[in-house]
Parts: structure tokens; C-alpha cells; sequence
């Protein structure tokens, strides 16, 4: 069956003859579908039958029975398992080593109505929805209702005293289900089932709901089995909700956009597969799967890895992480010295240093902030310890800086502070980072460490794969040559600590978001210790 384009945008998501294969059937009610990151399987509930399977490349089998007819699940950045439960009315989080730890159950001391889905915003807090068809029979366990209300809740982040807070008016929603948060998760979603709409609000500074307002609404067809149900952001942020007669996409304005066709009514759905570009959909019977052009919401466990040493719990099996890429094990990280290179970027007199040329952006202050000097040093000393490749990439311009274009502000102001000339005290590297015997440099005259530069050909003579950068400008160069890096299919690791620019805003900005699409953050400690180790 042919996908809708309502709108040609559609087509640069999803394309319209792609197929939707069936990956299971003989299930009782599907629901939420979660990939993990590491070991590239997909865990689903099956509410009624009250278990918990699993589908990987052998295909679909149990892992968990019973689960207290477990709903919507997720990951939090340490990759602990969260489960709305229907039985207990409860937000259940199982570690790794499968210990179950009840994280909400209650609102002002009487018992939630049935948690329903959830989500987990880049800060660690928790937030899930609470409608009572956990109270019904077949999806739970039959029982009174005792708050009297069907609320959107948060779970403030931390692993102990954890604090529950509603988060919009108590009579808003009639069966709130579906939420999800936009990309840079100022936006919150939230559907409602039976009133067939879905509404955004805008996350305040403070971690608030504000300015709620209908989204969507006329959700319904009566030809086609579906309604609001579970729902994700892409990449782009679009909502892609279930709905009657499969899934439908809303563009950021709210308007309908395409319709995704799926044989059975869907339930939820959530992106997965390697790439991050197979969209898992759960419907009634069966478990489906499309490819998509657009991937995921970058969320907070995409980017995390299993704690080291943790045991497989009762809902994943054991599973070696793949040795492609660096793994980061909560605060550690696992490298192998033999595919690793350390570049230390613009460290040079001017950048970083008083009396250097760019002395008056605050560079040299948030430097000594970060210590950036002195744990790039230690960081070098461990690299050159563990046979680790160490490449100083230098900004230098001839006098006058001929060849220099001025096609930006970045250029022209360092051209007009006669910056980082040959021969000069400011192009020399800062005391205490100069190059060392077997030391690799690379020179550039562009922000990026890859342009017009011979560091390439270093990476591929010495047959490295996985990139640790340090250096000056994080938002700049930094996170440039870490952009293209993973674009070049390196993998890059950024020790914050090791990095520095003009203050500690724009270098959080850095880190804490675009950077965490392209690379590894963490802290030069970590690097050391897997070296080490």
C-alpha cells in the first residue's frame, strides 16, 4: 500500500512506495517500542499477555514475564530501562543488572492512575503521562480510581529523592497518552485519545510548561482503526503521531504532511536499526518496521552507553558492544590505543594566551577556567605513553597574510590583528604544549582542522579511526573539525576539559548540545583512565 503526500515536503522524509515489512505477529496489543544503542535490539511490550519481548536479527522472543503489564518504555542516559506500569500504577526503572526501583507511584498521597508513556529530557528528568486504561481489564488490572484526575507529571532527575511534579492543570486532558519534547526540547507534545488532538507548550528556562495550545485536533477517521496514541519528534521537528489508518507526520506549524500506511492500528512507534533510520511501529497484532529518510530526536540514551562490568538484567541479554566506535561506560571510556590519534588544535600564543592577539574575547581567562593547558599536557604524556599519535594543528599566515580570504568575520578580524604570523611569538604553540620527538604538525588557515591541511594524510599513514581532540575555540574550531570528522565516518571524542573559547556559555552551548550529535563528550580524566587501562 502507497504512503499520502499530502504535502511534497513528505517525500524528503519518507518515500512513498517504501515498504513496511512485518517483523512479528501472533501478539495480543503491542506497545512501546524501544532500540538500544549498543547492542541493536528493539524491546516491545505486549500488554495483555503481560510480557516482554524482544526483536533483533534472529528474530522476536520473551525476555520478561510477568512485567505488571508494562506500557511505554525508554532509556535514561545510562542506559536503565524505564517502564510505565498499568498493574502497579507505577514508573519503574530496571538497571542494567535487572534490580527494579519504583521511581513514582503516587501524587499527593494517593495512587497514580496507570503511567501510560514517557520520555527523558537532556537534563535527566523524567516526565510520562497518566490516563486510567491501566484501571481497565485486559490492559491492567480493574480497579477504582483514586486521583480523580488524568495528569502529565515530571520526575526531577537524580537517583535518590526523587520529586514529582504536575506539570499542566489537572482537567486539561480527558486521556493524555502520547508526549515527546521538539528537538531542542523548548517545545513539549502532548496527545490526548479520546480528544483526539495534541497539544504544545514552551519549556521554560526553569523546567515549567507555558503557553499550552491546541497543536493538532481532528484526529479521527471512522473508515480507519487508529487514534492519538504514542508519538516522537524527528530530527527536523516534525511529530510523528499514530493514527487512524497508521502514522501521521505534522509539520513544526501543525499541519498534516503525509500519512504513513500500515496494514494494522498502531499504537506507538520509535526510530532504531544502526543508522538510526528504521521507524518501529507497534501495532495491534504484529510488529512492523519502514525505512525513513530522517532520523530521531537526538535523546539523551542515543548517546550513552552500559555501565562497565553491569550483568544483563531479565530484559536484555548479554552482548558485546561493537568495536567500531568508542564506548563510553557511564563516567569511563573504553578506547583502543592502536586506532587512536590526539590532535591539539590552535593552542597558540595569540588564542590563548595574555597579550596574544585575541587576548580581549576572554579566550585566555576561560582557558585557565578549564585548565585547558595543563590537561592537554597530561592527556599528550598519556597519548605518547600508549603509542598514541599526537598532532599539533597550527593557524598560520604568511606576513601580510596573503591567501587569507576575508569571506567572514572570523577572518577578517584575525587578518586585521596581524594574528598568528609566521615567526612571530603569537603563532608559536603556549609553554608547555610544544611538539615533542614523533609529534605530527599540521598546518591550516580555516577554522576546520581537515581544511587545506595534510591531516588526513597523517590519520590514514598511522591508521586511525577515532579522533581525540582538544584545543581552543570549542564552538568554533572544535566543534567544526568534529562536525567533519563524523562526516568523514571518524570517530571523534572531546575531552570539554581539554577545550576551551571566548567563555563558559558559548563552550557549554558547544558541549552540552550540537556537539553531542557528532561525538563523544567527556572528560580528559576518562581518556587518560582508557589508555591506562
Amino acid at each position: 500500500m502507497a504512503h499520502e503526500a499530502i504535502d511534497p515536503v513528505f517525500d524528503e522524509l519518507l518515500d512513498e512506495h517504501e515498504p513496511v515489512l512485518q517483523l512479528g505477529s501472533g501478539f495480543n496489543f503491542t506497545e512501546g517500542p524501544i532500540w538500544h544503542p549498543v547492542e541493536h535490539y528493539l524491546l516491545f511490550s505486549d500488554m495483555p499477555d503481560d510480557k516482554r519481548r524482544r526483536w533483533d536479527s534472529h528474530g522476536v522472543r520473551e525476555v520478561l514475564s510477568p512485567t505488571n503489564k508494562g506500557n511505554g518504555m525508554t532509556y535514561d542516559a545510562e542506559l536503565n530501562l524505564l517502564v510505565c506500569e498499568h498493574s502497579t500504577s507505577s514508573v519503574a526503572m530496571f538497571r542494567p543488572d535487572g534490580t527494579r526501583e519504583v521511581l513514582a507511584s503516587h501524587f499527593e498521597g494517593r495512587e497514580l492512575n496507570s503511567p501510560n508513556d514517557l520520555c527523558v529530557k537532556s537534563d535527566g528528568s523524567i516526565w510520562f503521562t497518566d490516563p486510567t486504561f491501566g484501571r481497565m481489564p485486559g490492559f491492567g488490572v480493574e480497579r477504582p480510581v483514586e486521583l480523580g484526575f488524568q495528569g502529565v507529571y515530571k520526575i526531577a532527575p537524580g537517583a535518590a529523592g526523587r520529586d514529582l511534579e504536575l506539570m499542566v492543570d489537572r482537567y486539561t486532558y480527558t486521556q493524555p497518552n502520547g508526549l515527546c519534547f521538539s528537538p531542542d526540547e523548548k517545545l513539549m507534545y502532548v496527545n490526548d485519545t479520546s480528544q483526539a488532538n495534541i497539544r504544545v507548550y514552551e519549556v521554560t528556562a526553569d523546567g515549567k510548561l507555558a503557553n499550552g495550545r491546541l497543536f493538532a485536533s481532528g484526529i479521527q477517521d471512522s473508515a480507519k482503526p487508529g487514534v492519538p496514541d504514542g508519538m516522537k519528534c524527528d530530527m527536523h521537528g516534525n511529530v510523528w503521531l499514530t493514527a487512524p489508518g497508521g502514522v501521521w507526520v505534522y509539520n513544526r506549524d501543525g499541519r498534516l504532511i503525509g500519512k504513513v500506511a500500515v496494514p494494522e492500528m498502531v499504537a506507538n512507534l520509535h526510530w532504531g536499526g544502526e543508522d538510526w533510520r528504521t521507524l518501529f511501529m507497534c501495532a495491534t497484532h504484529s510488529l512492523y518496521s519502514v525505512k525513513t529518510k530522517v532520523g530521531p530526536r537526538n535523546e539523551p540514551f542515543m548517546r550513552a552507553q552500559p555501565a562497565a562490568g553491569a550483568a544483563p538484567g531479565p530484559q536484555a541479554e548479554a552482548a558485546s558492544p561493537p568495536a567500531s566506535a568508542p564506548q563510553v561506560a557511564g563516567g569511563g571510556l573504553h578506547l583502543q590505543a592502536n586506532r587512536c590519534a590526539l590532535i591539539i588544535q590552535d593552542m597558540q600564543n595569540d588564542v590563548v594566551m595574555e597579550g596574544g592577539a585575541f587576548a580581549d574575547s576572554g579566550s585566555p581567562v576561560h582557558c585557565k577556567e578549564q585548565n585547558c593547558i595543563e590537561n592537554i599536557r597530561r592527556l599528550a604524556e598519556a597519548c605518547r605513553a600508549a603509542g598514541v599519535p599526537v598532532i599539533h594543528v597550527w593557524f598560520i599566515v604568511e606576513p601580510g597574510a596573503p591567501g587569507l580570504t576575508t569571506n567572514a568575520p572570523l577572518f577578517e578580524g584575525l587578518r586585521d590583528a596581524q594574528a598568528l604570523v609566521r615567526g612571530t611569538w603569537g603563532v608559536a604553540p603556549v609553554a608547555g604544549l610544544e611538539p615533542m620527538a614523533g609529534d605530527h604538525v599540521v598546518t591550516k588557515m580555516r577554522m576546520s582542522a581537515w581544511e587545506g591541511s595534510t591531516l588526513e594524510t597523517v590519520l590514514k599513514a598511522t591508521g586511525r579511526d577515532t579522533i581525540i581532540e582538544t584545543g581552543a575555540w570549542t564552538n568554533m574550531s572544535i566543534e567544526h573539525t568534529a562536525r567533519t570528522g563524523a562526516d568523514k565516518g571518524y570517530h571523534m571524542v572531546i575531552p570539554e576539559d581539554g577545550c576551551s573559547t571566548m567563555n563558559a556559555d558559548w563552550h557549554n552551548a558547544s558541549v552540552n548540545f550540537a556537539m553531542q550529535n557528532v561525538a563523544r563528550v567527556v572528560k580528559t580524566g576518562d581518556v587518560i583512565a582508557a589508555l591506562r587501562g
